[in-house]
C-alpha cells in the first residue's frame, strides 16, 4: 500500500491524526496522512474534511486557572497546536467555553494540512498494520474501520473495549420562539470574546418538566444489534433518555439544571431549563446542550417540540448513536505511546481511551512530538506529570490493579495537587490551588519544550 520512500505514516485524519501530522511536519519530517473518507464513509461524519466535529462544537472551558481542560488548551497552544490555532480562529460566543463554527473549523484544519509541503494526504483505507520499516501513528479514533480494528486486536492479544456515544440534535435559530426563550449565559458569565449571552434558554415549569421526562421514558429508541447489547455507555456523554431513567430529578441536576439562570420573560424561576449553544459563526444554528439521544427520529421531533420555545423547531440534524472503540492502552502502550509488541507503531487520539476533542488532539500532539524527537534526536525526555498533558498521558499508560480502564476527560483528579498553607476557606483553597497548578504546569511545559529547542540549535 505504501511506497518505498521513507516517510512517516499517520492513519486517520481526525483531530488527533491531523495534529500528529502537523507536529511531525513542523519538525521537518515527511508525512503520509491516510484518511479513508470519502472513499469509505462512517456512521457519524457528514463531510470529507479532516478534523470534522461529529458531536458537540464545544472545546469546553477556556479558563486555564479554574478548569483542567482550560489548562490543557494553554499547554497545547504553547506547543504550537494546529487544533487550538484553528479553534481560536473560528471561535464563536459560548460564555466561558471555547466553541467553534464546526464547518469553518474543519475547513481551517483541512486547508492548513493540505498546504503544508511535507504532508501528503492519501484518501484510502488503511486495512493492515504497517511493517517495521515504517514509523506509524494510528489515530483512527472511535470509528476505526472493521478491517484495521481486526488487525489491531490480533496484534495486541487483547479485545478492544467499546462504548456507545450519542449525538445531540441541531436546530435552526429562526425556528426558536424568542418570546418564550431568552439569551443568557449561566451566572451571566462573560466569555473570552466578550459575549455575555452565549446560550438560548427554554424554561419549563414543574408540570412541563414531569411530562417531558415521562415522554422520554416512553419513547421508541434505536434497537441494538445482538453483538452490541453488552456495550456500555460513556458516563460523560449519556443519552438524555438514559439519564431520565435514573430518576425524576436527575435531568434537573444535569443538562436541564436551572441554577444561574433567570427567565427574562417572567418573574417566576424556571423549574428546569433547556439550553441551546451557538453552533456556527453566523448564529443560524444552535445545538441542544447535553441532549445526546438514541430516540428514533419521529419521537425526537415530537418530544423536543414539546419544550416551550421549540414548538415550531426545525432540525438541521437530529440526534443519533454510534459505537465507539478504544484499546486497553495501559496494557498495550508504553509511556511514549508506542505499541509494546510493535514499537514502530504509536497510537493517538480517542482510540487510546481519552474522551473529548481536546484530549484526543492532545494525545495526537504528544504522539507526533514523541516520534519527531525519536527520529531527530534519537532520545526522549519524560513529560512532567505536573502538566495536564503529562497527567493525561500517565492515565492512559499506567496499569492499575483491579481497575477497569475507562475513557476519561482531563480533570484535576489526575493532576498532582499543589500544597496550599494559607487560605481563608475551602473555596479560596481550591481557587489558589488550581491557579498554582496552572502556574507550575505552564512553567514545566515551557521547560520541556525548550530542551528540544536547544537541542535543535546545536544540530
Amino acid at each position: 500500500m505504501h511506497n518505498e520512500e521513507k516517510k512517516i505514516i499517520v492513519i486517520g485524519g481526525g483531530l488527533a491524526g491531523s495534529e500528529a501530522a502537523w507536529q511531525l511536519a513542523n519538525f521537518g519530517l515527511k508525512v503520509d496522512l491516510f484518511e479513508m473518507r470519502p472513499k469509505v464513509q462512517t456512521d457519524a461524519h457528514l463531510t470529507d474534511n479532516l478534523a470534522e466535529l461529529v458531536c458537540s462544537n464545544s472545546f469546553r472551558s477556556d479558563d486555564m486557572n479554574n478548569n483542567a481542560v482550560g489548562l490543557l488548551h494553554a499547554e497545547m497552544r504553547e506547543l504550537n497546536s494546529l487544533i487550538m490555532e484553528c479553534a481560536d480562529k473560528t471561535k464563536i460566543p459560548a460564555g466561558g467555553a471555547l466553541a467553534v463554527d464546526r464547518d469553518e473549523f474543519s475547513k481551517s484544519v483541512h486547508k492548513s494540512i493540505m498546504q503544508h509541503p511535507l504532508i501528503n494526504i492519501v484518501n484510502n483505507e488503511y486495512k493492515y498494520l504497517p511493517g517495521s520499516s515504517f514509523k506509524t501513528i494510528i489515530a483512527t479514533g472511535p470509528l476505526t474501520s472493521k478491517s484495521l480494528t481486526k488487525n489491531i486486536i490480533k496484534s495486541t492479544g487483547n479485545d478492544n473495549l467499546a462504548f456507545f456515544d450519542a449525538i445531540a440534535p441541531i436546530i435552526y435559530k429562526e425556528s426558536i420562539d424568542m418570546n418564550i426563550a431568552w439569551y443568557q449565559s449561566r451566572y451571566d458569565k462573560i466569555g473570552t470574546s466578550g459575549d455575555e449571552a452565549a446560550y438560548i434558554n427554554c424554561p419549563l415549569n414543574k408540570d412541563e418538566y414531569v411530562e417531558f421526562v415521562s415522554k422520554l421514558k416512553n419513547a421508541q429508541y434505536t434497537e441494538f444489534k445482538e453483538w452490541e447489547k453488552n456495550t456500555p455507555y460513556f458516563e460523560s456523554c449519556l443519552p438524555i433518555e438514559v439519564i431520565a431513567n435514573r430518576g425524576l430529578d436527575t435531568l434537573r441536576f444535569g443538562p436541564m439544571k436551572p441554577i444561574g439562570l433567570s427567565n427574562k420573560h417572567s418573574n417566576i424561576k424556571p423549574y428546569a431549563v433547556v439550553q441551546l449553544r451557538q453552533d456556527n459563526a453566523s448564529a443560524t444554528l444552535y445545538n441542544i446542550v447535553g441532549f445526546q439521544t438514541k430516540m428514533k427520529h419521529k419521537d425526537q421531533i415530537e418530544i423536543f417540540r414539546s419544550i416551550p420555545g421549540l414548538e415550531k423547531a426545525k432540525f438541521a440534524r437530529l440526534g443519533g448513536l454510534h459505537r465507539n472503540t478504544f484499546i486497553n492502552s495501559p496494557l498495550i502502550l508504553d509511556e511514549q505511546l508506542r505499541h509494546k509488541k510493535l514499537p514502530h507503531i504509536r497510537f493517538a487520539g480517542q482510540i487510546t481511551g481519552v474522551e473529548g476533542y481536546v484530549e484526543s488532539a492532545a494525545i495526537g500532539l504528544l504522539a507526533g512530538r514523541f516520534l519527531a524527537y525519536e527520529e531527530i534526536y534519537k532520545e526522549t525526555i519524560a513529560l512532567p506529570i505536573s502538566t495536564a498533558l503529562g497527567s493525561l498521558l500517565k492515565h492512559i499508560t499506567t496499569i492499575r490493579d483491579k481497575d477497569l480502564f475507562q475513557p476519561m476527560n482531563i480533570n484535576y483528579g489526575i493532576i498532582p495537587k499543589v500544597t496550599i498553607k494559607n487560605y481563608k476557606n475551602k473555596k479560596e483553597k481550591k481557587e489558589i490551588s488550581r491557579k498554582n497548578i496552572a502556574i507550575k504546569a505552564m512553567k514545566e511545559i515551557k521547560l520541556w519544550k525548550s530542551i528540544f529547542t536547544a537541542k535543535n540549535q546545536t544540530l
